[in-house]
């Protein structure tokens, strides 16, 4: 039994968030589509916004994902991203978040990474005043 594979996005103009939901194994293909929405949303942000992304329903990840990963997050950065909240429940899918992360971001994006969603939403609390 296949687990059906999705990349969800989700935009939060009111609280300045964008949310992104991995389920199953993602596709270079979908990851393309997925960053394409994020870019859309970008221009709705206001400087120091919040990148949400949930790795929880995560199987497994393409190699070639991280490409377009690295695309989203130069574009996020030069959009003006604050912090970056990450729910990694599972260490062993880090699919490199970490290491793109260090290129990508470099200074001034602050990166949470989260257990859970409870924990998640610990650290946005702040974040949303």
């Amino acid at each position: 039994m296949n687990k059906k594979s999705e990349c969800e996005v989700i935009g939060d103009i009111s609280c300045n968030l964008i949310q992104i939901r991995h389920l199953g194994h993602v596709t270079a293909a979908e990851m393309r589509a997925c960053i394409e929405k994020v870019v859309r949303l970008l221009p709705e942000m206001r400087t120091g916004f919040t990148l949400l992304t949930d790795l929880s329903g995560l199987d497994s990840m393409e190699l070639d994902c991280a490409i377009d990963i690295g695309r989203m997050m130069d574009a996020c950065k030069a959009t003006g991203i604050g912090t970056a909240v990450r729910i990694i429940p599972d260490q062993s899918k880090d699919i490199g978040l970490n290491i793109l992360a260090l290129v990508h971001y470099r200074r001034g994006v602050q990166v949470i990474t989260c257990q859970d969603a409870s924990e998640a939403e610990q650290a946005l609390r702040p974040l949303r005043r």
